[in-house]
């Protein structure tokens, strides 16, 4: 199994936030973005390779192939950041029994059948209860924008 440091959703998957914060505060040196369209989009996968940190290694799979992938033997000193606009990805992640400990949750814009739901973070009510399926297998999920923002934790919140 490979070494996944962090995950995170974030609908805007590689920003400045990513690259400036995260990479920095942890030896990052994989990027695993886990998406099924962006999987079948080569110009979208070329923009997101550019906008990563020189020596992180920015890869671009569907559900299917990130489970593949992740359940490879790990390479030494790999250090994984899983990278998620929704939480219903982590969920189908989870039911194929890859190993998450704590879900990072970033932004989630505003968008039709979304609300706010904390600070820059809108869900739907199915997002609601993705969250809600990931937390009973006792897996933490904290709202953090930023490594040096406090945690908080959305347990209380669902």
């Amino acid at each position: 199994m490979r070494n996944i440091m962090l995950t995170r959703i974030d609908d805007r998957l590689i920003h400045g936030q990513v690259v400036t914060a995260w990479i920095r505060r942890y030896p990052i040196n994989r990027i695993l973005i886990v998406d099924d369209e962006l999987a079948k989009n080569r110009l979208m996968e070329r923009i997101y390779k550019a906008a990563a940190p020189v020596g992180v290694e920015v890869l671009i799979k569907s559900v299917e192939d990130a489970v593949s992938w992740l359940q490879e033997e790990g390479e030494k000193g790999e250090n994984i950041l899983i990278l998620v606009k929704v939480p219903e990805v982590l969920e189908a992640l989870l039911e194929r029994q890859i190993p998450i400990e704590k879900v990072i949750l970033g932004g989630m814009g505003a968008r039709k059948g979304r609300k706010t739901f904390i600070k820059n973070v809108s869900a739907s009510e199915e997002e609601i209860q993705s969250f809600r399926n990931i937390a009973d297998r006792g897996i933490e999920i904290v709202y953090q924008l930023i490594p040096d923002e406090k945690e908080t934790s959305i347990k209380k919140l669902l």
